[in-house]
């Protein structure tokens, strides 16, 4: 392949969303011309506040609208090069991008390595590949070595976080999709889950996209950002030049003061006439 083909294949993004609405129920519009990009080997943020549209736009890239009464109504979803807004999320896997679900989702009954074992479930009678990358698995997260017998329902929350992502490891993803990896986590152990995630970005190569309430801590570990408020998006940028918006200081960070606003109380908002649509 030529150096002008690689530069190439570089710049292309693995995922890309097209200004993209979804309705809940038929009625009720919950994303208004979403559109974003994720490069390949990147570490991308969905930021915004509760209800601001982060977990309806990683269900509709992974195609789980369907179980709520969502869909997609405009717009379109490429990943890979290859639209895939019509794709079943099986398919989704097998093509390499695989959702961690806000609040862990492990099979309780199960063992923490038999819940591990269940990502690989797409790769047939890989025994040896699948033995190494359950090894691999440990590597990352010790814990989960020590833990591999118990009862997955009978773990910590970071522990079943821990669980969820290695299980997400074990299908061989180009990209991952993490809803809220912080939920419910104690500040110190979720330094250790974001401290994971980036050694797994860097050293497997995977692609992460991340929707994250705890704007703080997902501006220090990605890249690019995304703010969303009420089903838009309302600021994207560097991850660096974000953390040093003023507003997002005043209405994310937490930094200003006279307590959260929206960014529609903003005079310079108001004047950017794609944000309010």
């Amino acid at each position: 392949m030529s150096v002008v083909t690689e530069a190439s294949d570089a710049a292309q993004p693995l995922l890309k969303v097209n200004n993209i609405e979804v309705i809940y129920d038929h009625v009720i519009l919950v994303l208004r011309g979403i559109s974003l990009e994720v490069p390949k080997g990147g570490i991308v943020a969905i930021l915004g506040a509760n209800g601001a549209g982060k977990t309806t736009t990683l269900k509709a890239i992974s195609n789980l609208l369907g179980t709520e009464r969502g869909e997609v109504t405009k717009g379109s979803i490429e990943f890979d090069g290859v639209a895939v807004q019509a794709s079943s999320p099986n398919d989704l896997v097998k093509r390499g991008c695989i959702q961690v679900m806000e609040g862990r989702h492990c099979f309780e009954h199960l063992t923490v390595e038999e819940n591990l074992l269940t990502g690989a479930f797409t790769r047939g009678g890989d025994r040896q590949g699948i033995q190494r990358d359950l090894e691999m698995v440990y590597n990352y997260f010790p814990r989960l070595r020590e833990r591999r017998t118990s009862q997955a329902g009978y773990t910590s929350g970071g522990e079943q976080q821990m669980v969820a992502i290695g299980r997400a490891l074990m299908s061989r993803p180009k990209m991952i999709l993490l809803d809220e990896p912080s939920m419910g986590l104690a500040p110190q152990l979720v330094e250790q889950i974001f401290e994971i995630v980036k050694q797994i970005n860097e050293q497997e190569g995977v692609t992460i996209l991340l929707a994250e309430q705890n704007t703080n801590i997902a501006l220090r570990y990605a890249k690019f950002g995304y703010i969303l408020e009420s089903g838009r998006v309302v600021m994207e940028g560097e991850a660096e030049q974000l953390r040093n918006n003023e507003d997002v200081k005043e209405f994310y960070l937490g930094l200003g003061g006279e307590g959260r606003r929206s960014f529609r109380d903003v005079k310079h908002y108001r004047r950017r006439k794609r944000w309010l649509g």
